[in-house]
């Protein structure tokens, strides 16, 4: 039988989501917990990857196994063994060909950023004392709506198919000193969205116009577009599938 498991994690320890040799990963201890209690050897695959020090409020992966369980008990199970920056949510029985990455039909991320010193905020939110013009980082961040090719975003030297995405919300929110970049797409590039914020940083600092996002993202080249924010601030907020009731 095939299950997906809905978890959580503080990325502030990790080396990202996904197995590195010579590094501490989410996927790795969630593996060895599972494998564990479950007694198998499990292949556990994520709805994608994050680097090393992003966070995930929702994050889902699926798994085979033999074993029947039940689902609530072995979530407090789960969670008792694992560490605390890392939470299991939720298990769902789903069809043997549902897949945690490929049926992915969108996903959200936030970007966390303040303006005032905030020592409850350290390796959870990007500290940029210097002020900001909000309201054209929003009409900047409209621009992203209108185009689909968004190689300027992304890390160079990445081996994908398409640099194409479709983004369908792009928007900052503030609350006194505090910014939050919502953006929601079909797929993300590496390193994507925190190249969009430093780029939209830099037009709340003046540096580039709003208009100039457009020859940005035309020139379809990373050189041209704004710095790579932290990766603290950022965290994976939901993934859709066609098959799972967002509210669960």
């Amino acid at each position: 039988m095939r299950y997906f498991i809905k978890f959580a994690y503080n990325g502030t320890k990790y080396h990202g989501w996904q197995l590195q040799p010579t590094a501490i990963s989410v996927q790795e201890v969630l593996t060895k917990a599972l494998n564990i209690l479950f007694n198998e050897d499990f292949e556990l695959i994520g709805a994608g990857r994050t680097d090393a020090g992003v966070h995930a409020k929702i994050m889902y992966a699926h798994f085979d196994t033999n074993c029947n369980f039940d689902a609530d008990k072995m979530v407090q199970k789960l969670n008792s063994f694992l560490p605390e920056d890392v939470t299991v949510l939720k298990f769902f029985n789903v069809n043997d060909d549902a897949h945690a990455r490929f049926d992915a039909t969108s996903r959200s991320y936030e970007y966390h950023l303040h303006t005032f010193k905030n020592s409850f905020l350290k390796d959870l939110s990007y500290y940029h004392f210097k002020p900001l013009d909000v309201q054209k980082m929003n009409e900047a961040a409209q621009i992203l709506l209108q185009y689909q090719d968004f190689e300027c975003f992304s890390k160079t030297h990445t081996d994908v198919f398409t640099f194409n995405c479709t983004i369908t919300q792009a928007y900052w929110q503030q609350n006194g000193s505090q910014l939050i970049f919502h953006i929601t797409a079909n797929r993300f590039l590496r390193n994507m969205v925190r190249a969009i914020v430093g780029t939209l940083i830099n037009v709340g600092l003046g540096k580039i116009s709003v208009q100039d996002v457009h020859q940005i993202i035309q020139s379809k080249n990373r050189g041209n577009a704004g710095f790579s924010v932290p990766a603290h601030g950022l965290y994976l907020t939901q993934v859709v599938y066609p098959y799972i009731n967002e509210t669960n």
